[in-house]
């Protein structure tokens, strides 16, 4: 119960990171542009999003799996786990075999439909799976990086005939139906003060990307031989096909893009091109205003394609919108590598999201190692870069958040191992993986965690659905349909191994959806939260106690966590200050006691709760 100390005013204690009055300016020029330390950014898959056009919705011939005849896109408001007859036909009685092969026709006009969802929850920017032409769901075997996939617009058999007609010559390249119906979308979030950034996919492309099908009919003799890596030719003297290609780790459906023979840059040939795909996104009708274009990249597997590219291509995307965000997905440390590459931030998992799950989820991670990590994680980068950090807890490589709750402390926190991130956290791999819906101890804690992304220095990123209430584990649980409240779902009744199971219902839930919009808005009306510094202040390993302060010029503002399972009585030495009660992650604020003693004010929280106070000079 030690005093906590540190008002501005009063003597501080803990590990100082000072406010930032300018975030623009990087080590590599202009960079972490100002917009994203305000912004809460959504991911979504437009596939599992909303399905506004059935008339667009996949067929059978656009599926790169050889699937039954049978087969069918899926039913939206379906039990997730119930195998339709079209996948039995697949395999043996389990959940896997099939479930990469559904499709559910969500499409761009569903994103239409919910933009006054996402505007309503407080949106102000979307990050896009990736949006180019692909046969699978989540669109990282890219068929093109210059055209959306047609099944996401209005006409995706006009759109083949289209791109038919093309080469790798961007003045061959046409606009699309979904080309146009995708920079329709853009348009219209920038209408509503929401950015739009794009998944790249750089490293690698699916086997039907125009290249990659040239050098599979032509080997080394086709024009575009460079681009990939060709380790052994077919020998058409044989009846079988020994045509042999480097694949991101080993997939063979995702032939890598070749590099320099020094290791050092994208080969010539893809790296042109991705400049070019480039420009066409950020400045689509090229007249040097990028204001119809899309507002920034996040980049998969970042590392894995060299750093001079990265530069170089850096250099174009600050040329064409000085403002525009890109973000590398990186699981560990990676300030040399941000450095090096000039990116603006990362997906944070590494410096937010492993210490959070560690503390708040699993509760194996000690309050004061918590807090020391938080800090030094920080510390690892540059004033400007901390705060467009890509504060996530989920993504569609993790279990839900509800669903890691469920499953919390499965395996110790320890690094660098990553605990349970993205490590067969799923059905598919443990027979004791828990499915089951949230309990209101579970949800408990889903708004701490929730309550500490929209607190903490960074910009937040929903997953999405986890709003909604939605749970399940690693891919492909975690890309279920978006469950809406204007639909009515079938519950989960069926197991993926077979199980006897209690059917849980699946809906929409208001009031958790209400939560994450108050604890929005309540961030967008502090500066403090946003732009200001922040002060880790002592930790209580015992209690499961954790705080820090965030400040802006005369605002002060106290978060701090009750993890444990007792009430924690929190004493601040508020000596010529004002304590008031702001927010509470439970929403029953009531439930937390204020009192008086001397110079102190002993606020006590109940067990499984959070809460953020208002410090101000007493009158």
């Amino acid at each position: 119960m030690a005093a906590i100390r540190g008002l501005g005013w009063l003597v501080a204690v803990g590990a100082v990171v000072a406010a930032v009055p300018g975030l623009a300016q990087g080590p590599h020029g202009p960079q972490a542009p100002e917009w994203v330390a305000d912004a809460v950014f959504y991911q979504l898959f437009p596939e599992r999003f909303s399905n506004g056009d059935r008339g667009n919705d996949p067929t059978r011939d656009t599926l790169e799996a050889d699937v039954p005849a049978s087969w069918a896109v899926s039913p939206w408001n379906g039990d997730w786990y119930a195998r339709a007859d079209w996948e039995k036909e697949m395999g043996p009685d389990f959940f896997e075999h099939g479930v990469f092969h559904r499709r559910y026709g969500g499409d761009l006009e569903g994103v239409f439909d919910r933009l006054d969802y996402l505007q309503n929850l407080g949106i102000t920017a979307i990050y896009f799976n990736p949006v180019f032409h692909a046969r699978s769901l989540h669109k990282y075997d890219g068929s093109s990086f210059h055209h959306v996939d047609p099944h996401f617009g209005p006409d995706p058999i006009g759109d083949r005939a289209l791109m038919a007609t093309e080469t790798s010559d961007p003045t061959t390249w046409k606009w699309t139906a979904a080309d146009a119906l995708f920079l329709k979308l853009v348009s219209e979030a920038h209408a509503r003060g929401m950015r739009v950034i794009v998944d790249g996919v750089f490293n690698h492309t699916g086997r039907d990307f125009f290249a990659f099908r040239d050098v599979r009919e032509k080997g080394r003799a086709s024009p575009y031989a460079d681009w990939y890596t060709i380790e052994r030719e077919d020998d058409p003297a044989t009846p079988e096909n020994e045509f042999r290609y480097r694949c991101w780790w080993g997939i063979d459906t995702l032939p890598e893009f070749a590099d320099t023979p020094d290791g050092k840059d994208l080969g010539p040939g893809p790296k042109a091109y991705i400049l070019d795909i480039t420009k066409r996104w950020m400045d689509p009708d090229g007249d040097g205003d990028p204001s119809d274009g899309i507002d920034g990249w996040r980049l998969d597997v970042a590392r894995e394609v060299p750093v001079a590219f990265w530069r170089d291509w850096h250099a174009l995307v600050h040329a064409v919108n000085p403002e525009a965000y890109t973000v590398a997905e990186e699981w560990e440390e990676a300030s040399r590598f941000l450095d090096e590459g000039a990116f603006d931030a990362t997906m944070n998992y590494y410096g937010f999201a492993f210490p959070t799950k560690g503390y708040l989820i699993d509760a194996t991670l000690p309050a004061s190692r918590a807090s020391r990590e938080f800090h030094d994680r920080l510390d690892d980068h540059p004033e400007a870069m901390r705060y467009a950090m890509l504060n996530l807890v989920d993504s569609h490589d993790t279990d839900r958040l509800a669903s890691m709750i469920v499953n919390r402390a499965r395996r110790p926190y320890e690094q660098p191992q990553k605990f349970d991130y993205d490590v067969a956290v799923s059905p598919r791999h443990h027979d004791d993986y828990r499915l089951r819906k949230p309990d209101a101890t579970d949800r408990r804690i889903q708004r701490m965690v929730a309550l500490l992304q929209l607190t903490f220095i960074g910009a937040p990123m929903i997953y999405y659905g986890t709003e909604a209430g939605m749970w399940g584990a690693d891919d492909p649980c975690d890309r279920m349909p978006m469950v809406w409240p204007d639909m009515r779902f079938a519950p989960q009744a069926a197991d993926p191994r077979g199980r006897p199971r209690e059917p849980d219902a699946v809906a929409f839930s208001q009031p958790l959806f209400e939560f994450y919009r108050a604890a929005i808005a309540f961030r967008k009306i502090h500066l403090a939260l946003r732009r200001g510094g922040i002060e880790f202040l002592s930790a209580d390993d015992d209690a499961g106690f954790f705080a820090f302060r965030r400040f802006d010029g005369g605002e002060n503002l106290l978060v701090g966590f009750n993890r444990g399972e007792k009430p924690y009585a929190w004493r601040i030495d508020s000596a010529g200050a004002d304590v008031t009660q702001l927010f509470t992650a439970s929403g029953e604020a009531a439930k937390v006691a204020f009192a008086k003693d001397g110079d102190t004010t002993v606020v006590t929280l109940p067990p499984l709760e959070a809460v953020v106070l208002g410090v101000t000079p007493a009158e």
